[in-house]
């Protein structure tokens, strides 16, 4: 792989990294920010993972926080400077204000079939770097996968395709021990095909800019 490349697809990541997950009840947004969490805490980092409901009904917009950091992270309150988003419901885009407070420099990651400018958000992400900012199908990699349409497992691996903040072995890690047997198997499995289309991707934007 190309290491100039590796490296700009990194970005400048600061010591405590925050990500701000946004979704709808029953897509698994909490598990997926406690996935995260135990990844970090494989590869000896600090973290911490808690939800924010607007409520608690299938369907209702969800929101979940994940903190890493090389220090322990006394920090208790909700993200709002997010250094990344995870938006695993597109629906949202428009309806909830999922891009608040998020730096020049963040990343976006996208549950969607869509491109960025198809899903009409061109201008919002228009100061990020275009490798820091991608979509996915991750509810059809869910189906394809795990047969069910849940998104969270396959944006974990997209996510350390863009980020590179966790490697893809302690991710997968994560899944198999929040989801033991065989449907661990088939989340990872999700979780792999996307981090390999995030690659994919995030090469593409990085050497394209």
């Amino acid at each position: 792989m190309d290491t100039e490349v590796l490296n700009k697809c990194r970005g400048w990541l600061t010591e405590l990294f925050q990500a701000r997950i946004h979704g709808r009840g029953g897509q698994g947004v909490v598990t997926a920010a406690e996935i995260l969490s135990i990844a970090a805490f494989i590869e000896g980092k600090y973290a911490q993972a808690f939800p924010t409901f607007g409520s608690e009904r299938m369907g209702a917009p969800v929101t979940a926080y994940c903190r890493i950091d090389n220090h322990p992270i006394r920090l208790r309150e909700p993200v709002v400077t997010p250094d990344a988003l995870i938006i695993q419901d597109a629906t949202l885009l428009h309806r909830v204000p999922v891009f608040q407070g998020l730096a020049d420099s963040g990343y976006v990651l996208i549950n969607s079939a869509q491109s960025i400018p198809d899903l009409g958000i061109g201008e919002l992400v228009k100061p990020l770097p275009p490798e820091h900012c991608c979509t996915l199908p991750a509810t059809a990699l869910g189906l394809e996968h795990i047969g069910r349409p849940i998104p969270n497992s396959a944006l974990l691996g997209g996510f350390a395709a863009m980020t590179q903040l966790l490697k893809f072995e302690s991710v997968a890690a994560a899944i198999a021990s929040k989801f033991p047997g065989s449907l661990g198997e088939k989340n990872v499995a999700a979780a792999s095909a996307a981090y390999r289309l995030g690659m994919e991707r995030t090469m593409t934007h990085a050497k394209a800019s």
